[in-house]
């Protein structure tokens, strides 16, 4: 839904990161309807691979979860930021990483239902490691495994996160058609 078929809007909080109202607008079939709406800047995520298809996947503690969640090094987008920016300073600030090679894996929307938050997805390939520190409020553990343990986890239920589950299957499926295409390449 696009800013121009809100008809009205009543603020209800605004925060260092989201905007809280109820919105009116007219849906495509003419009716009017009240929407509690939260709006948020996007964020975007990495899935960083190293050589040896390794995948940096974080232990974060999540209260808003009621616990510890498996994450991609993700953020939001700062005010002026690109999204690909925000992925290289989120992998650089939460996983003391840097890549040479980006592969774009698309976007995500989180809870459209009431979240206008876009979430971009990216492939991180060529890393070397740089010092970092968490920022404050952040309790982070860096953790590296097998790419089809991660996808593993995926289907089992331990990793739950959204972005996650999403990052870590398009950046599989995408593997796994390059390594087919390789395959049938007659030059290999």
């Amino acid at each position: 839904m696009s800013e121009g078929d809100i008809l009205k809007r009543e603020p209800i909080y605004q925060g260092k990161v989201i905007d809280v109202a109820v919105e009116t607008v007219e849906l495509p079939d003419g009716s009017l309807v009240d929407l509690e709406m939260v709006r948020h800047p996007g964020g975007a995520a990495a899935v960083a691979l190293d050589e040896q298809e390794r995948v940096c996947l974080l232990r974060q503690y999540r209260h808003a979860s009621g616990g510890w969640l498996w994450e991609l090094p993700a953020g939001r987008i700062d005010p002026g930021e690109t999204h690909f920016s925000t992925a290289k300073r989120e992998l650089a600030e939460e996983a003391g990483l840097e890549a040479e090679d980006w592969t774009d894996l698309g976007l995500m929307h989180s809870s459209p239902g009431i979240f206008n938050e876009i979430i971009y997805l990216w492939l991180a390939r060529g890393l070397t490691s740089l010092p970092h520190e968490h920022e404050h409020g952040e309790v982070i553990e860096i953790h590296w495994m097998p790419l089809n343990q991660a996808l593993d986890w995926c289907n089992d239920g331990t990793i739950t996160d959204g972005k996650t589950l999403i990052g870590l299957y398009r950046a599989g499926a995408l593997l796994k058609t390059r390594a087919e295409l390789l395959s049938e390449d007659p030059g290999c």
